[in-house]
């Protein structure tokens, strides 16, 4: 099962939705394009609707 979260970062457009929906997890970096800053913790289901909801499927389980 996977336990890691992981942002494309090559591939994000930094329209941060993933930090709308987890900001404890998810956050822009510097360039403008998220990062996940935090392993441990959130919500499983709440990290999933934000794979589902990359506009451009750059988050994904390790």
């Amino acid at each position: 099962m996977p336990s890691q979260v992981y942002v494309d970062q090559q591939i994000c457009i930094g329209c941060g939705l993933c930090v709308s929906i987890l900001p404890d997890l998810f956050r822009l970096n510097g360039d403008g394009v998220s990062e996940v800053y935090v392993q441990r913790g959130g919500d499983r289901e709440k990290i999933q609707k934000a794979i589902d909801s990359c506009p451009v499927n750059c988050i994904a389980w390790r």
